[in-house]
């Protein structure tokens, strides 16, 4: 059921806490009397696996209630199409990036974690929860991925709509062949 959902999927979508890292959040003092410094943790997998969906095609963003500099740093870091922080409506801010980028709910795959996804990934073509996730989030999703939120879930759902796709080999090529200067195997 899941495979023919991914192999039209032109735009992966992805929550932040819990599935682009473990969850965990850090607050830590401000030496300049200022609010808390917020840190998280991304996996480098993750990171890789954004590239491979950007070599593919691909259009990768994050949709995320929170607001946090770290957050802006990773996805500039990662050249992410989109980075939406503080959306109190993640289907919204979805429909408005489709609409923006003339792109159908089929087209578009949503990694989730928690409940504030569900609207989500009930419109979406492609629903993807973490194993980590909640219950209600799991039951909803067309696939889970092998990895744990911050363990390297992103790179499993972007591998499984290249594989599904039939690009998943030739993308890898690719991005060995720019990434390395020489194609694997050579």
């Amino acid at each position: 059921m899941s495979i023919p959902r991914a192999k039209k999927i032109k735009i992966i979508l992805f929550d932040v806490d819990g599935v682009m890292t473990d969850g965990n959040i850090f607050l830590l003092p401000n030496t300049s009397g200022g609010p808390p410094v917020e840190a998280k943790g991304f996996h480098a997998h993750d990171g890789v696996g954004i590239s491979l969906a950007r070599v593919g095609g691909i259009k990768v963003g994050i949709i995320t209630r929170r607001s946090s500099e770290t957050v802006a740093i990773r996805g500039r870091d990662l050249k992410l199409d989109f980075v939406e922080q503080g959306s109190m409506d993640k289907l919204a801010t979805m429909m408005k990036i489709l609409k923006q980028e003339g792109l159908t709910e089929k087209e578009a795959c949503f990694v989730g974690d928690d409940i504030v996804d569900v609207p989500v990934m009930r419109k979406c073509g492609l629903a993807i929860a973490v194993p980590n996730a909640r219950k209600e989030v799991v039951d909803e999703a067309h696939y889970v991925t092998k990895c744990a939120g911050g363990e390297g879930a992103a790179r499993d759902a972007v591998e499984y709509i290249l594989r599904a796709q039939g690009r998943l080999k030739a993308v890898m090529e690719k991005y060995l062949s720019t990434h390395s200067g020489f194609a694997a195997g050579n």
